[in-house]
């Protein structure tokens, strides 16, 4: 099933595409997945384990393929990035997060910004941590309550953070927070974990069992100096928007990796699983949900290949966040429809947590809800319509 589905997008793929697209394939098929059910049975892995996997990365050089080579990165494009999360969303457990790629925004530190975090981080010596969500402010980052109050020489940030995915291992967090409580000075810093006034409330237990966790933070007068600030005052909210693009950009790809092992482990158990005398795919029950499954990768993948293809080229950060919504939506709502109906298709096995499609059908869950709600994306299109025309969609 899989190569069926792939093949004409592979065809057409530069042989340097082709080469990346294999090496992220075997690199997950690899290093990662002999490590699924290790990670599913413990709720992620010990630190030994995330060490050896950290060296592989850098190894077989997928380390921070979303920043320059001169930041320590791979210096691939918005389209190749989406080759390689592609092949890493076959993978349970969010074990793909392993391949670190530090937050964007980043890009635009300062010299002694990048020297301290961003250079460290691409090179996997550090790890950072996006932290925007609050108890009252999910989707309208205006609603933060985190603030900084301005000081001699810096700031003081008091505040709380929910769900900061790999808060747990991260060494500095990124926190979205307004200068003097005004959400026009929404500001990015740079917040060292161990710093005085940086604690965790709690880690909750959630659906899926990560590699890694998302815990809660309290700041409480956690000072820092002026040079911890991303970018400028007021630009936080532009700068987590760019976040949002690109990470809305990775969670499709991996959703359509993801979609494509479910319906792959699905075609192959549906060919070998005999009742009455015949295979199981040769009812029109089973072979219709097949069929569907592979439409809706088709779909997903020719929307996410044009999409990346252009976005590789562009500098409209508008457009950008405007397309990078309508990808997200509908391959976080696609995977979700193809992973049930794999689940379905495998029946009681496919409730068992050794399979990978149950595993990949409570790990694709979250995503139509991290990043930007499936809810969240339809407002964003529709405002786009609105003030644009269809034509940004439909052309």
């Amino acid at each position: 099933m899989e190569n069926k589905v792939n093949q004409s997008f592979y065809q057409s793929l530069s042989e340097e595409h082709r080469e990346l697209q294999d090496k992220a394939k075997r690199f997950s098929e690899e290093i990662l997945m002999p490590y699924e059910l290790q990670c599913e049975e413990n709720n992620g892995l010990p630190a030994e384990e995330l060490s050896t996997i950290n060296k592989a990365v850098l190894d077989w050089e997928l380390n921070a393929i979303n920043h320059s080579k001169e930041d320590g990165g791979q210096g691939l494009t918005i389209f190749e990035q989406m080759l390689v999360n592609e092949q890493l969303g076959k993978v349970t457990n969010a074990i793909w997060d392993t391949v670190f790629q530090p937050a964007y925004p980043m890009r635009d530190g300062t010299k002694q910004q990048k020297e301290e975090y961003l250079i460290p981080t691409n090179l996997g010596k550090r790890r950072d941590a996006y932290a925007i969500t609050e108890e009252n402010a999910g989707s309208d980052p205006k609603q933060c309550m985190t603030r900084a109050d301005k000081i001699d020489g810096g700031f003081k940030i008091n505040g709380e953070k929910w769900f900061v995915t790999v808060g747990d291992v991260a060494d500095y967090l990124l926190v979205h927070a307004h200068v003097d409580g005004d959400p026009n000075k929404a500001t990015v810093f740079f917040i060292e974990k161990d710093l005085p006034g940086v604690k965790v409330k709690r880690t909750p237990l959630y659906t899926h069992n990560f590699v890694y966790e998302h815990p809660e933070f309290i700041f409480e007068d956690v000072i820092v100096d002026d040079n911890k600030i991303l970018g400028e005052i007021g630009e936080g909210y532009e700068l987590t928007k760019d976040w949002f693009v690109e990470a809305r950009l990775g969670i499709a790809a991996r959703c359509v990796g993801a979609a494509i092992r479910a319906t792959d482990v699905a075609n192959t158990f549906a060919s070998e699983r005999k009742q009455f005398g015949t295979s199981i795919r040769d009812f029109q029950a089973i072979e219709f949900m097949l069929a569907d499954m592979a439409m809706e990768i088709m779909a997903a993948k020719s929307m996410l290949y044009r999409v990346c293809w252009d976005l590789s080229e562009s500098n409209n950060r508008k457009l950008n966040h405007a397309l990078a919504a309508a990808v997200k939506l509908f391959c976080s709502e696609m995977v979700g429809r193809v992973c049930d109906k794999a689940v379905q298709i495998l029946a009681g096995r496919g409730y068992m947590r050794e399979n990978p499609v149950e595993r990949l059908w409570r790990d694709v869950r979250v995503d139509r809800i991290w990043e930007g709600t499936s809810e969240i994306q339809r407002v964003i299109i529709g405002g786009q319509i609105k003030k644009r025309g269809l034509d940004i969609y439909v052309n």
